[in-house]
């Protein structure tokens, strides 16, 4: 079994979100959108996936400069676990805040910052991307002699405490703000207002902002997003959109060394010839509207359905993954991959995602018949993968009966 913290908080995740969403509906309050509460978890799946790609090259960097090149060796007490914490979570920080700050890196991480609502759902938009830029900011560490599981079971508590951060059910904290990384400090992160850009990159700890000159105090609520919102609910597109964008701006620098500066130049950045830095708009919140893209209910239904059965997949697959060889996991994250884009861009009434939908819940109850003959597994998986024709075939077929789906390129 993974015994990645993370994962094995998934359940506690969606209680969490669960009482959330009760807690919006006492109180009145629209938190949650399904098609963004949709692509949030997506994204969550999909770093999970690429996780197990690339953690391992981050992880075996690490341990090889521990064993080989660490400076002290620790006594685990107190101390080591304390000084553990403090310079793991200034680690964090210094991540975080280049992540921000270097256009490289920011294609890494802009995944999470591209939702326009804040929930808890958006604690578990990630990248997957990201840890290619920022694990190397974890490096010191390894030669401090802190050992490598000890380090990678803090990083994932620190990224545990990021959570519950994320949300608009808590004020301000009072004493606990002074020190800690609250959801007032973390919603100013969130927001595209120009003065709240860039600012608090902690991740336990909000004490690093304010020693470097990063903090900034929750004034008025922030408009959440992206200067540039992505305007769309496709995870793996989520993780490409930015590099795209870069792609088309290196297309317009004619110089390699100013292409070489846009790469690690701020967000927006560009030569003096080409108009200079484009700093963040002003949010004009009278005139600002989310991205929407209503769908009929029967459309909505049929998501959360396929969604639950996609995440029980996940779910086994990423408690069992260390049991599948890399050619299998890399099989799974295909075909987990393909799920959650298709029930995102439905939302978006693509013609491309009606035939992809079709493929799937034809192909994929096959290929368990087939997995179940082959590997002779349990037969209960023939009735599920019936069950699953019989369910999904005439119920897909109803909703693009419908004159209210419509379809667009």
């Amino acid at each position: 079994m993974d015994l990645n913290p993370i994962v094995l908080s998934i359940p506690v995740f969606f209680i969490l979100i669960g009482i959330e969403l009760i807690a919006g509906q006492i109180t009145h309050q629209k938190l949650y959108r399904l098609p963004d509460t949709i692509a949030n978890l997506s994204c969550g799946i999909t770093s999970q996936l690429s996780g197990l790609f690339f953690k391992i090259l981050a992880i075996g960097v690490y341990q090889l400069l521990h064993q080989h090149f660490s400076f002290f060796e620790w006594e685990r007490n107190w101390l080591y676990w304390l000084m553990l914490f403090l310079l793991a979570d200034l680690a964090y920080y210094w991540a975080h805040r280049k992540s921000h700050e270097i256009n490289l890196f920011w294609g890494g991480h802009v995944v999470h910052h591209q939702s326009e609502d804040y929930n808890l759902s958006v604690a578990l938009r990630q990248s997957s991307f990201q840890v290619i830029w920022t694990f190397a900011f974890s490096l010191p560490l390894a030669f401090l002699g802190f050992k490598t599981w000890d380090y990678a079971l803090m990083a994932s508590l620190i990224t545990l405490y990021q959570f519950w951060i994320h949300t608009e059910t808590i004020n301000k904290m009072g004493w606990f703000e002074y020190v800690f990384n609250t959801p007032s400090h973390h919603r100013v992160h969130h927001g595209r207002d120009p003065k709240y850009i860039d600012k608090n990159h902690a991740g336990t700890l909000i004490i690093w902002d304010k020693m470097f000159g990063t903090f900034q105090e929750e004034e008025e609520r922030p408009t959440y997003g992206i200067t540039k919102p992505i305007n769309s609910w496709n995870a793996v597109w989520a993780n490409f959109s930015h590099y795209a964008d870069m792609g088309n701006d290196l297309k317009r620098i004619p110089k390699w060394s100013d292409k070489i500066k846009y790469l690690f130049k701020k967000p927006g950045w560009l030569p003096d010839y080409l108009g200079g830095y484009r700093s963040a708009p002003d949010v004009d919140k009278a005139t600002y509207h989310k991205y929407e893209s209503p769908a009929p209910v029967s459309m909505n239904f049929y998501v959360i359905f396929q969604y639950l059965i996609c995440l029980v997949g996940t779910a086994w697959f990423l408690f069992n993954a260390d049991k599948f060889t890399l050619g299998e996991k890399g099989i799974f994250t295909v075909l987990i991959s393909v799920t959650v884009v298709n029930l995102g861009v439905l939302f978006e009434h693509r013609t491309w995602v009606i035939w992809s939908e079709w493929i799937r819940i034809v192909l994929y109850p096959v290929l368990l018949i087939g997995a179940t003959y082959f590997f002779q597994l349990a037969p209960l998986y023939y009735g599920v993968a019936l069950a699953f024709l019989i369910i999904s075939i005439p119920w897909f077929y109803s909703i693009n009966r419908q004159p209210s789906h419509v379809q667009v390129a």
